[in-house]
């Protein structure tokens, strides 16, 4: 082969690649949080590495013409302190979806968006990952999956059962406006025994921003409301979330939140109360976290908090370390970490 011919072929490969990168661009992402921690189970306290929802991903989009754009998001979670790769590879999210001015349509497995339209918003310190993470909101959408009533009886809040196999519907936005409806189907081959339906509602304009969703799994069910407002360097937000659940009954969840920043600072404090449910007498608990976090830059942070849990007899909110004599032990932890996104 001549050299031309080789700068000729060389020459066409970079053409087509511009060509197909004008049409497409594919993006890698991610987070890699990890701290260190001291906990405390009741009477029990362990020093341990801890990571907080470490991640990566590719998501993608194309450009068909005519406002009209197909695109797709693969997420993968894996763990910081020891580099083990989640069992369902890309099982935080695997979607493809088309988007134009109708809004977009989604379709795979994804988080549900009532989740991020409430506690997540208002979940500022941490990303709401960790062990200070929300202990006390519950989705609907796996509590409805069997055996579920026995993981909500013991407090932890997991990863949605009925995130996949989903379908989605997304508005365009309207003068700050938007709602997003969605719904898993059970797939027999799957634990969830019945549809999960979905809704989230969002709202925005100048400092204030509001937020609903409901959820449902066959008898279990979840209504979600969230209002956040910035004022000055200050940031003030919580919610309110009212489960219902076929062998458990009926329980309210609050939450409140508060920032400060100042310069490369963030000052944070939350507390969240869920009461007892209605057919579980001392299943109450409490959790508050205090927070700071210095910036280093746009994508990197050092961060401290502590965080407690304090548990009714019946309870067992934020045991992570799962253990079947957990029941009314409350938990608390002292960390220090560091964040970096790509």
């Amino acid at each position: 082969m001549t050299k031309m011919t080789r700068i000729a072929l060389a020459a066409l490969a970079v053409m087509g690649a511009t060509t197909a990168m004008a049409q497409s661009s594919v993006t890698l992402y991610g987070r890699i949080n990890t701290t260190v921690e001291r906990q405390k189970l009741g009477d029990v306290s362990n020093t341990v590495m801890q990571n907080n929802a470490s991640r990566w991903g590719i998501r993608g989009v194309e450009d068909l013409g005519g406002g009209l754009k197909a695109g797709f998001v693969l997420e993968s979670g894996f763990s910081s302190d020891t580099g083990a790769a989640a069992s369902t590879f890309f099982g935080r999210q695997s979607e493809v979806n088309l988007s134009g001015n109708f809004g977009m349509v989604r379709l795979g497995n994804f988080f549900p968006e009532s989740y991020f339209a409430t506690a997540d918003y208002v979940s500022m310190h941490n990303h709401d990952t960790g062990p200070s993470a929300d202990a006390l909101y519950i989705d609907p959408v796996w509590m409805g999956s069997a055996g579920g009533a026995a993981a909500v009886s013991q407090g932890g809040r997991v990863d949605a059962l009925g995130s996949g196999n989903k379908i989605a519907y997304r508005t365009p936005v309207f003068g700050g406006f938007w709602a997003e409806g969605a719904m898993s189907f059970h797939e027999k081959a799957t634990v969830q025994e019945k549809n999960g339906y979905d809704l989230a509602v969002n709202y925005a304009t100048g400092p204030l921003a509001l937020g609903g969703g409901y959820s449902q799994v066959g008898g279990a069910k979840q209504l979600g409301l969230r209002a956040s407002y910035t004022f000055g360097q200050f940031v003030v937000g919580g919610y309110y979330q009212r489960n219902d659940e076929f062998t458990l009954g009926t329980r309210n969840n609050f939450r409140l939140s508060g920032m400060y920043t100042l310069g490369a600072s963030e000052f944070h404090a939350n507390v969240g109360r869920a009461n007892s449910w209605s057919n579980r007498d001392d299943s109450a608990a409490t959790q508050w976290t205090l927070g700071y976090n210095y910036n280093l830059s746009k994508r990197t942070k050092v961060y401290t908090y502590y965080t407690r849990i304090n548990n009714g007899k019946n309870a067992a909110y934020g045991t992570v370390y799962g253990a079947a004599d957990s029941m009314g032990k409350d938990f608390s932890s002292f960390a220090v970490g560091v964040r970096h996104a790509f």
